[in-house]
């Protein structure tokens, strides 16, 4: 019998080698549109369903009751054109992040429970002002079954408005992705509408980058800003997003959103009698800084330093991971020579529950709500919850962390019954 051997592999010429890449790239192109296309065959042929799970989800809206106070806050338009809250006590701020809601067929059951976690907290804490930082919506096809991000934020605004409280969004990434159906112009226009009244989102000026860079403030009776809560658009990605969500490369706050928010900061000061007010940002992505003092810490042995003192919480992300922007925006620096910022607060990165103070001003990761977006995160419970701020009449302000699975929050379902360690991704 004849031995066989190894054939030698011919070396291809430039030209071969050239029309072997142009035959993967038209394959390549294929597969993409094949997908595409069977994505929106699908999306057609769920139309029916989508609306069916948005009506569901509607009505299991009204099923909750409205917040009772003992004397709610009622914030008025200012002269200086701002919401403004009046009051000499203290004033408490509920911040959420990451509700993910897809409004879909996929997603009918999650959007439910992420609905009632954020009624059965707002019914308990009776805030005075809900803080929801970003990606309230999350209509991600392979998700929900739908790419409407507007019956998303249809979902929020109604819930908010059955309850009757007060909020301010900030729009993360998810809320207006590049295959979304509505622009951040849009759904801008949509939360700030005469159907939404107790929704304070100002979409901000229009040379500014973003739709939402807006300011609150809170006075006390003699008219002296006690806080001013300012708001930042952070915007989304460098380039198009793949609809896989492998491309994470985040955008920056741009030069002139800081510029704004220095202007801001100057004006209120003038409004203040020429004293500096305190202020708190609030937004979705984290600046890098929040991955300069995590690392900082880190390197450090898990202990403090001289520029980083842990308040609470940890880094859950896998491989201790912070997604922040590569480039450094320049907010923070800005931030400190002004003297007003005391505190970022932020979500984007679900599983991150830490504050802690970096070169004396807080830097503050809120709990987040998600039951959809990461791969089973239904099933794990450490992180889910929301953060409450609490504004004394002195302009200080103390930040508590609050689980959801606390007895003191009442859900009209039995709670599911969790995994409350440590969440790891699969694989």
């Amino acid at each position: 019998m004849a031995v066989k051997t190894k054939k030698e592999k011919r070396v291809l010429t430039a030209e071969e080698k050239k029309a072997r890449r142009k035959k993967r790239s038209r394959i390549a192109l294929v597969v993409v549109v094949d997908v595409i296309a069977a994505i929106i065959i699908f999306l057609f042929a769920c139309t029916g369903l989508n609306k069916s799970a948005l009506k569901s989800n509607l009505e299991f809206i009204k099923s909750f009751d409205i917040v009772t106070y003992d004397d709610q806050l009622v914030p008025e338009i200012a002269d200086d054109g701002y919401y403004t809250f009046v009051t000499d006590d203290d004033f408490n701020i509920m911040q959420i992040t990451d509700v993910h809601l897809g409004a879909g067929c996929f997603s009918k059951g999650k959007d439910a429970k992420a609905l009632e976690t954020v009624a059965a907290m707002v019914s308990e804490e009776k805030p005075d002002l809900v803080m929801a930082t970003g990606d309230i919506a999350f209509p991600m096809p392979t998700h929900s079954g739908t790419i409407d991000n507007k019956n998303s934020a249809m979902l929020f605004a109604e819930l908010m408005e059955q309850l009757g409280v007060y909020w301010a969004p900030v729009f993360g990434n998810h809320d207006t992705e590049s295959y979304s159906k509505y622009t951040r112009e849009e759904i801008a226009e949509f939360y700030s509408s005469d159907a939404y009244p107790h929704c304070l989102l100002q979409p901000g000026p229009e040379d500014v980058d973003g739709y939402c860079n807006y300011v609150i403030n809170i006075k006390n009776s003699q008219g002296k800003i006690i806080q001013s809560l300012i708001m930042l658009d952070t915007l989304s990605y460098i380039g198009e997003r793949a609809i896989d969500g492998i491309i994470m490369k985040y955008d920056r706050i741009h030069d002139n959103q800081i510029e704004w928010y220095k202007q801001q900061i100057t004006f209120l000061t003038q409004e203040n009698g020429g004293e500096t007010p305190k202020s708190l940002c609030f937004f979705h992505i984290p600046l890098i800084e929040y991955q300069d003092a995590w690392t900082e810490y880190a390197e450090n042995g898990y202990q403090d330093t001289d520029n980083v003192k842990l308040i609470y919480g940890k880094v859950g992300e896998i491989d201790e991971m912070i997604c922040c922007p590569e480039e450094n925006c320049g907010l923070f620096e800005v931030a400190k020579n002004l003297g007003s910022t005391q505190g970022f607060f932020c979500g984007h990165d679900h599983l991150n529950t830490y504050s802690l103070d970096y070169k004396g001003i807080r830097l503050t990761y809120g709990n987040s709500i998600d039951y959809l977006a990461y791969f089973q995160i239904a099933k794990y419970g450490a992180q889910r919850g929301c953060t409450m701020i609490k504004v004394k009449p002195n302009g200080s302000f103390d930040v508590v962390p609050e689980s959801y699975y606390q007895e003191k929050y009442n859900a009209l379902d039995e709670k599911e019954k969790l995994n409350m360690g440590d969440y790891m991704l699969a694989g």
